[in-house]
């Protein structure tokens, strides 16, 4: 296997940030126990802590903002079971085991912090670096985005002295073409007896109830408060499904595109394009991974058959696999006897060896790979340049 790489850029701002989220947790075994305390009795943080922890937070980055909760609670049902087909059963069977021991459920953290990026993407990137690098803390889950919940969304939330039943909201939902993004109406019995200003509150606190703030930056337009019942409402628990299908309905299957090209003296050639393609789904990865792959065994079209499809087919998986969270791939091209992948991984997390370790070995010829830090995304642009009519 050839390896072409390419040194780091050095990137000031980049060591600005990983040396302010160094800081962060150097100060947090001293900041812990008064935020713990703040959650367990349900009470602000004392003001010094408060303004340390938010001083400390704006170092990583000006946009982002904090909170502190209860942590979310594992229930244990078998929605939580690995059941993919490579699971190794002991595993299973150790899931199993854990569900049937009660002391499961005391051994979860209590506490959670929740970096709130908003709509900044860049601020998004370093919340991910920054719950990346959170040292274990048996008490304490870190998370850099605030998730959905749908569990609060059947219970009651007191909002300026009022106190509202969640499990009365219905919404109005409509798919702006202009933006390509929906516009949601809030409805609940008691927004005549609220405030502007509670209504617009209550109403982005549903949503992002009910999205979590990654999907709510993404897919969500315009957000307002409803005095009249809606035609033909949903429900908030409803929203997600709403969500998915206009992914599906912008990108192709599963978040795929695929297509089909004619080159000269080539042949036949295929591209699979993730699509749509946004920041803040992958925002810890940022070293560009350009594979490139021959095979031998070949169809009419010149494409993978026989053992080489077979072949490729268990290569993709060993590195999907291998990858977890810490690597996606975001761009496929088959043609002239070569299959070039484009991944995107973590260059913090230490997998780039073992992706190399997974490429040797190839029966087919010399593999080659060329990595280079692409915080930007260019190298995935110009990989789907040519092929601009088919995403539309």
């Amino acid at each position: 296997m050839a390896l072409f790489r390419r040194r780091r850029p050095a990137d000031p701002s980049n060591a600005d940030t990983t040396s302010a989220t160094s800081e962060f947790w150097e100060a947090w075994p001293e900041v812990r126990a008064a935020l713990g305390d703040a959650v367990a009795n349900d009470q602000p943080a004392p003001s010094e802590v408060s303004d340390r922890v938010t001083a400390l937070v704006r170092r990583i980055h000006p946009d982002l903002d904090w909170e502190v909760g209860p942590a979310p609670r594992s229930t244990g049902s078998a929605e939580e079971l690995d059941l993919s087909p490579d699971v190794d059963p002991e595993k299973l069977l150790q899931q199993l085991a854990a569900m049937d021991d009660p002391s499961h459920l005391t051994s979860a953290p209590e506490y959670a912090m929740t970096l709130r990026p908003g709509s900044s993407d860049d601020a998004r990137v370093q919340s991910e670096r920054w719950a990346r690098s959170a040292p274990d803390d048996d008490q304490w889950v870190f998370r850099p985005v605030r998730t959905a919940d749908l569990d609060q969304l059947t219970s009651s939330v007191r909002w300026d002295d009022h106190e509202l039943d969640l499990s009365h909201v219905l919404l109005s939902v409509r798919v702006n073409p202009g933006t390509s993004k929906i516009d949601v109406g809030v409805y609940h019995p008691d927004n005549m007896f609220l405030s502007d200003e509670s209504r617009a509150g209550i109403a982005d606190h549903v949503v992002l109830l009910a999205l979590g703030e990654d999907d709510y930056v993404l897919w969500i337009g315009r957000v307002s408060a409803l005095e009249e019942k809606p035609v033909d409402p949903i429900t908030p628990a409803n929203l997600p499904a709403v969500v998915k299908q206009m992914g599906d309905m912008l990108g192709g299957q599963d978040g795929w595109v695929r297509g089909t090209y004619k080159l000269p003296l080539v042949g036949g050639g295929e591209i699979l394009l993730r699509h749509p393609l946004h920041r803040r789904t992958f925002p810890a990865l940022t070293l560009a991974t350009h594979v490139i792959v021959p095979f031998t065994e070949t169809d009419e079209d010149k494409q993978p058959a026989g053992r080489s499809e077979d072949a490729l087919a268990s290569l993709e998986a060993t590195l999907e696999s291998l990858l977890g969270d810490n690597g996606a791939l975001f761009g496929r091209r088959t043609d002239g006897g070569k299959r070039q992948y484009l991944y995107y991984l973590d260059p913090d997390s230490g997998v780039l060896p073992q992706f190399e370790n997974a490429l040797m070995d190839w029966p087919d010829g010399e593999i080659k790979l060329r990595t280079e830090l692409d915080p930007g995304w260019r190298h995935i642009s110009l990989f789907r340049k040519p092929f601009r009519n088919l995403l539309g």
